[in-house]
Order: structure tokens, then sequence, then C-alpha cells
């Protein structure tokens, strides 16, 4: 089996065994896979890291129906994966329909603050047509009263016309002054609101860890800032051990804890202002560490793995522990977000290979990015 193959099918980190019951299937190494059904997984396996939570689609019950469809697609029996793709087309089109009303909702809500706001400008210039339009109407009453050549209606209208002006003057700056107050209350409203549904969007429902859009477009930034100042930067990818044993063990409702805790932990490791954390899909996390080169990382790393290892997390009446594997990669000069990327997941790869509850330093990579 080609080597991208069999580390997709070890990701899943499950028991490959065709009978749960049968306690000598446990333990079964994973099956070969066609390309075909290898793709597949790989499918399955990158739309699960970019779930995100729709109503009446909880992220872990999705990801755990995903992992099934996955589990049952390896299987040799070609009946059985019949079904499962039919199973599996009519969830992915269920779901899509969902996740396009979810985002639809979501950009109706943005159009509704704006919307809100226009339309109270709107009224604000609306009424300042009204007033203008009484002025005009004075004006025109005293230029008649000049073509009358009657020196009496001139003085009435005089009159008239400057007590309706200064009026209009003091209404006029005090209703400029109201509108200016309503308008800065409107503007730091609307401010808030856009600002409390655009960190809804860039961050993980869950944990309130980022979420993996947030990470992508801040890898952007600080690449473009890293080839300006060419400063340090250091990424660190890392996953839960096990942590389908804890889901299999204790239920989802534990595994939901456990990856709160370890944000939590996280945030307490890594602390710093510019330091940046974000759920990348299930148990996987991402810490970029600005101006951090990899011996600083390293001890940064040290002492968040040493912290989760003396944790004991106590929920209802269960003690639970749990550790982290970590792979870490100091940013080359000119190197792109993938390659970067793609360093510091295969160092996580060797240390889940090599005995988990570890980190592994990056290899140094010769690809350059384009600009």
């Amino acid at each position: 089996m080609k080597t991208w193959m069999k580390k997709l099918v070890e990701q899943f980190d499950m028991d490959w065994g065709n009978n749960s019951d049968n306690p000598s299937s446990a333990g079964k190494a994973a099956p070969m896979l066609t390309e075909d059904r290898a793709t597949l997984l790989y499918i399955l396996d990158t739309y699960n890291k970019h779930l995100f939570e729709i109503q009446g689609h909880q992220v872990r019950k999705v990801r755990a129906k995903l992992d099934t469809f996955a589990k049952e697609l390896v299987q040799p029996d070609s009946d059985a994966t019949e079904k499962t793709l039919f199973r599996l087309r009519q969830f992915i089109s269920s779901y899509r329909i969902d996740e396009y009303t979810y985002v639809q909702n979501t950009f109706d809500d943005f159009k509704r603050i704006i919307w809100d706001f226009a339309d109270h400008l709107s009224e604000e210039a609306h009424i300042e047509d009204s007033a203008q339009g009484d002025i005009n109407q004075s004006l025109e009453h005293l230029r008649e009263a000049v073509e009358s050549n009657s020196i009496e209606e001139l003085r009435a209208r005089s009159r008239e016309f400057i007590d309706f002006y200064l009026h209009h003057q003091n209404a006029d700056n005090e209703r400029r002054s109201k509108r200016m107050e309503s308008i800065k209350k409107n503007l730091t409203t609307v401010k808030k609101q856009l600002m409390e549904a655009n960190q809804t969007m860039r961050r993980d429902h869950l944990t309130g860890a980022h979420n993996r859009k947030s990470y992508d477009e801040q890898v952007r930034r600080y690449l473009q800032l890293h080839d300006i100042d060419k400063d340090p930067m250091t990424l660190i990818i890392l996953d839960i051990d096990f942590f389908k044993k804890v889901n299999d063990a204790y239920g989802h409702d534990i595994g939901d804890f456990v990856l709160q805790e370890c944000v939590r932990l996280l945030q307490e490791s890594f602390s710093r202002e510019e330091d940046f954390i974000a759920r990348l899909g299930g148990e996987e996390f991402g810490v970029i560490l600005p101006g951090c080169n990899a011996e600083s990382a390293i001890k940064m790393a040290e002492e968040a793995m040493a912290r989760i290892r003396k944790e004991v997390f106590v929920h209802d009446k269960l003690e639970i522990r749990f550790t982290v594997s970590m792979g870490i990669a100091e940013i080359h000069a000119n190197e792109s977000a993938d390659s970067w990327y793609k360093r510091a997941d295969e160092a996580l790869y060797e240390s889940k290979q090599t005995g988990r509850n570890k980190y592994t330093l990056a290899k140094p990579t010769s690809i350059k990015r384009v600009a």
C-alpha cells in the first residue's frame, strides 16, 4: 500500500477489526486499500477537518458519522460499499443544504446590520430634505414680496423670513447635535455587532479557539510580516493522543470536555499576546509563535506538554488524563504556508509513530515560495 494511503488510514486511529463483539478481532492492522477508496477517505478526512457548527449538525456528531463512513469504506465487501456510498451521498446532500442555509443566514445577518444603519441615515437625510424645502418655500415668498413693489408686504415677509430662518437655524443646530449623537451611537452598535459576528465566524464553537479559516488568514498575515522583518517564527501542530479512544470509552461529552481543557491549557502555556492558537479540525491544533525560533519554541512546547501530563481532569465522578504529540517547524526564508504546515505535520506524524506524548523537530526544506 502506498505510503500516503497508509498514513491516511493510520490517522483514523481505529481498531480495524471487522467484528467489535469478537475479542479476537481487536488490534487487527488496517486493511489494504485501492486508490479509489483511499481517495474517498482523503476527501472525507479533509471535509472532517473543515467542519463548523451549524444548526442541527453538531460538529462532533457529524465527525463521528464521517468516521463511520470511513471505516465502512475500507471493508472489502463491495455490496456493503454500494450501500455505504448511497447513504454517504444522502448525508452529504442533506448536510450541504443545511450548511448553505447557515452561511446564507449568517450573510443575511451581516446585511441586516448594515441595512438598519443605512435606513437610519436615510431617515436623517429625509428630515434634512424637508427642512430645506421649508427654507426654499420661505425664500420664494420673500422673492414674491420684492417683486410686488409693496413696502408693507416686503417688510412683513422680511420679518417672517428672518424669524423663520433664525428658528430653523436653532432647530437645525439642535437636530444636528442629536443626529450626530444618534449616528455615533448607531455606529458604535454596528461596530459591536459586526465584531461579534466576525468573531463568531472565526472562533471554534466548542473550544473558543480560533478556527481553521481564522488560522489560514493569520498565517498569510504573518508570512507577509515575515517577508518584511525577517524575525523568526515557529509553528507547532499537535493533537491529543488516542482521542478516539477517549470518545469510545467515555462518550462524546467527555471528549468535548477534553478538547475544551486542552485549549485552556494551551492558552495558559502560550500566553503571549501575539501567540495564536487554532483548532484545525477534530483533535488537531495549530500554534503560531511569532518572534520564536525553534529553540525557544521547544522550551515552550516542553512546558506545555509537562503541564498537560500532570493535570488530572475531573468531570462528574471521572478522573481523566491525556497527553499530546507535537510537530515543530521554524519558518524558512521564502517558505510557503503549505510547506511550513506540511513540515510541522510530518514532524507530528513522526512523534505519533515513535511513541506519542513527545515532540519532533521538523526537517528542513528546499522548497521555496513562489512570489
